[in-house]
This record gives structure tokens, sequence and C-alpha cells, in this order.
């Protein structure tokens, strides 16, 4: 039994678990199959405030969770497979088989960025393959790239790198993009960015370091052709982690968790929410920090009051 049942590390898992224990609540974490959650997978954050040099995703993670174990927080080395909300004490039970309980519960488990699924993409991921334009962008000052997608997501990207890339290439699957009509235009005129349209990436190609090229495929024709480049953004989604609460808790159309617009209260007493898994629009770590903190904050209100 503990206070506050954290669920998913990261930057918003460990936030939660800090403010947790600073109040004098027993709190633990249960990291998940990644610990320290995307951040893991990326290699130099600048943007994270505190850090006037870049620091490591990793080396990040890492300070988060020494800093929760000494305020008092216990992580714990397991992934959660099944949850019962129905009454509390919350039960919820990992995949070794055991089970944890929680006086009320932190839903930390973040959103997976959708991805090709191409070998190159895996092999080259943090050295030229990203899903965020707002963590690497940077890195790609007076370079080319590449954007891959056709939504609202895409085209953001594509002109948020507009800021240091020396151009920006769209590929898009389809001959229309899926964007709202004001983004559509935005990117059009904008002369740093071309479209390639009815084009699918096969393949991202490199040497043993860096992206060097795409292989590309015409969707009606099939013809395959190859593009220097330099990096390349994935955007074709998110997919909040959110099967297991399934039937728990309400779920949004796409697959967000809910939560009461001015907390972190999902729709079951006791259980709160915060981080990508419930916002689709920022996916920023010190967004889901801050709203663990609400978090914490919101389930130590609780204790005190129905505990």
């Amino acid at each position: 039994m503990t206070d506050v049942l954290i669920i998913g590390s990261g930057p918003a898992g460990y936030t939660a678990a800090i403010y947790a224990a600073r109040a004098g609540r027993s709190a633990k974490i249960i990291t998940g199959r990644q610990q320290g959650g995307q951040l893991m997978i990326t290699s130099f954050i600048e943007n994270y405030p505190g850090f006037a040099d870049p620091i490591h995703g990793p080396e990040l993670m890492d300070q988060m969770r020494l800093q929760s174990e000494k305020a008092g927080a216990e992580i714990i080395c397991d992934s959660i497979k099944s949850v019962d909300f129905s009454k509390r004490p919350f039960i919820c039970v990992g995949e070794s088989g055991t089970s944890y309980e929680g006086k009320t519960v932190v839903i930390a488990v973040g959103a997976n960025a959708k991805w090709l699924g191409t070998p190159g993409e895996k092999k080259y991921l943090g050295s030229g393959v990203s899903a965020c334009a707002t963590c690497d962008g940077f890195f790609f000052r007076n370079k080319n790239v590449a954007v891959i997608g056709g939504g609202n997501a895409a085209v953001e990207e594509a002109i948020y790198l507009t800021n240091f890339a020396k151009s920006v290439t769209l590929i898009h699957r389809r001959d229309q993009l899926r964007a709202e009509k004001i983004m559509q235009t935005r990117l059009l005129e904008n002369s740093k960015i071309s479209v390639m349209w009815n084009t699918k990436v096969v393949d991202i190609l490199g040497d043993d370091n860096v992206v060097k090229e795409l292989l590309l495929s015409n969707t009606k024709d099939n013809t395959e052709t190859k593009k220097s480049i330099d990096g390349v953004f994935v955007a074709i989604g998110h997919q909040p982690a959110t099967a297991i609460f399934a039937g728990q808790l309400e779920i949004d159309e796409n697959g967000y968790v809910v939560t009461d617009k001015i907390s972190c209260r999902t729709s079951v007493d006791g259980v709160f929410a915060a981080g990508d898994v419930c916002d689709p629009h920022y996916r920023q770590a010190v967004v889901s920090a801050g709203q663990c903190c609400m978090a914490a904050m919101d389930a130590d209100k609780f204790l005190s009051i129905n505990c």
C-alpha cells in the first residue's frame, strides 16, 4: 500500500514522486518498460530550464531519478499490465505478477511517437532521425531536412524547422494534406519548404554515424529514387499508452485520458493523469513535469480530505 502510486517514469513520473514525497506522502514509481521515458532516446536537450549547456536525455532522467529517490520515493522496475479503479484502494498489477495498491494513482505513462518501421529509422534514431522538431531542430542549422507526414503536426514541424534549416522537404504519401487549410497555406507560401507528393519512405540510409539520404517510392507508379538529406523528422502522429485504462477511465476518441480542465483529475476520484498521456498538443518534457507537479498536489489534497 502506498499513498501515491505513480505509473510511468520520465519527467512526469519523477516530478510527481518528488512533490508527493516532499508533501510527506509515501510514493512509489512503477517505471514501465523504458525507465525514463522518451527522453532516454533523446540525444541533447537544450530547452529544459536550469541547464545552460546541452544535457543528454538519459543524463537528465538520471538526475531526476536520483532527486526523486532522495526525496523519499521508491522506484520499482516493473510495467503495469492491468488496473482496477472500481474501488479504493486502487489495484495495479505488474508484468512481474506483483499487485500494487495505491490510495491514489497518478498516471504518467506518456505517449509514443508513431514510426515508419524502416530499418534505417531505428539505426539512426538520435543520429539524424527524430520525432520532435522542437527538441532537435537546432542541431540542423543550415542543413537540408525532411519531414514525413501530412497532418497538422507534420506541417507545424516543417514550418518550425525553417527557423534553422537551409531547406525543408515535406514528404507525403498522398496528393493532398490533412492539415488545416490555414496551415497548408502557410506551408506552401514558405520559400524554404518544398513538398513531395505521392511519395513514401522506403528506408533511411547513411554511413556508420549519420543520415545521408532517403530511399523513396512513388505511390502511383512505384518508381524508386534517392534524395540526399541531413536529417529526418517523422511526424505521423503519437499514440498515448492508454490501452490498459480502457473501461476504467474516460478516454477520448484519440486515446488520450480525459482530465478536468483546471486540474489533473480523471473521471475516477483519486486517479490523476498528467503529461503526454492526456496532452496531445505540447508534448514537451517541461510541460509534462509541470502537469505532474499539479497531479501530485491534487493527490495530496485528495488524501487530506478522504484518507
